[in-house]
């Protein structure tokens, strides 16, 4: 059984070709202007999703975009509120009414996970790209079950510490403890080494460096010559990891050491106080790092003449 396929084209001339008005619907001939075909039906979107600015095709029609942080991504009809009498009943109630959606249990933990980690995110004013990042992370460890066992709120601030090192805006474990009541260091690096065990295809930076994390630092100083400080605390740290047997310690208890060294040395010193304040470190443990530093303190300077205003005569004994 064979079926016949009709081809529009104009009567009065059958080669040209035809334009299509979505608009009116109709299918007109370009040559004499006759609508060859009317009631042409319209399969793009029902409003416009910019696809048409790119080469992609558009194939979307109704509906939002898919969210693959969930696992349950159906489509939904939505039923709007009726005006007018054809809409209520007897009793003056919508006839038509969309009913509660029912979410599934493992939608609702996903759910839960990301409010924590925006919650988290948002204390200290993280990029919209690492709070996606982390959600990403924290889907990907709820699939493949490798984080039983932890609070949620412990493997939502591993998430946010794992997506800022991947992301290039690594922070310490004590700023993500303190944007995370109730979770210690301990339980983030358990949950931390549970994950990198598990998690298939687990890829991550190295280790926190300390000059990614000196400018932030300094920014919390309030420093006249924050520029040139950061530049000579930048110059003290890399020499430091030659030079100074300083891998075993905190970044943190570096960072606040280096500042301390370089502010001095400049001569705006800055009172360790406050240098343990924005760094979360104790103050005995920069001295400490400090003492080690200053062994080698000659070494460490920098040399050129933006350095000029450096000297060592302001060093305070250690």
């Amino acid at each position: 059984m064979t079926r016949n396929m009709q081809t529009l084209s104009c009567r009065f001339h059958p080669e040209s070709t035809l334009i299509e008005d979505w608009r009116a619907g109709d299918t007109i001939c370009s040559e004499c202007g006759l609508v060859v075909g009317d009631r042409t039906i319209d399969v793009s979107s029902e409003w416009r999703t910019f696809a048409n600015d790119t080469d992609a095709k558009d194939m979307c029609r109704v509906g939002g975009p898919d969210n693959f942080l969930f696992d349950n991504n159906t489509f939904d009809t939505m039923i709007a509120k009726g005006k007018g009498k054809p809409a209520v009943d007897e009793f003056g109630q919508q006839k038509y009414k969309t009913t509660s959606v029912q979410t599934s249990s493992g939608d609702r933990a996903l759910q839960d996970g990301y409010n924590i980690i925006r919650q988290m995110a948002n204390r200290i004013s993280l990029e919209n790209r690492i709070v996606k990042q982390a959600c990403l992370l924290y889907k990907k460890c709820h699939d493949a079950k490798c984080a039983r066992g932890y609070e949620k709120e412990a493997i939502a601030a591993t998430c946010i510490y794992i997506s800022c090192r991947q992301g290039g805006m690594p922070r310490t474990i004590k700023e993500i403890c303190g944007i995370a009541p109730g979770v210690s260091k301990v339980k983030i690096g358990r949950c931390f080494s549970k994950i990198k065990q598990e998690l298939p295809n687990f890829i991550l930076h190295e280790a926190v460096d300390v000059k990614n994390l000196i400018s932030r630092f300094c920014g919390r100083l309030e420093l006249k010559n924050h520029r040139l400080i950061v530049k000579v605390s930048t110059h003290i740290s890399e020499r430091a990891k030659e030079i100074c047997d300083i891998q075993s310690r905190a970044p943190e208890s570096v960072v606040g050491a280096v500042i301390y060294m370089a502010c001095a040395i400049i001569g705006e010193q800055k009172p360790i106080k406050d240098l343990g304040l924005a760094t979360g470190t104790a103050e005995s443990t920069i001295r400490q790092v400090y003492k080690e530093l200053s062994l080698k303190v000659s070494q460490l300077l920098p040399t050129g003449p933006e350095f000029s205003a450096c000297s060592l005569r302001n060093l305070p004994k250690c």
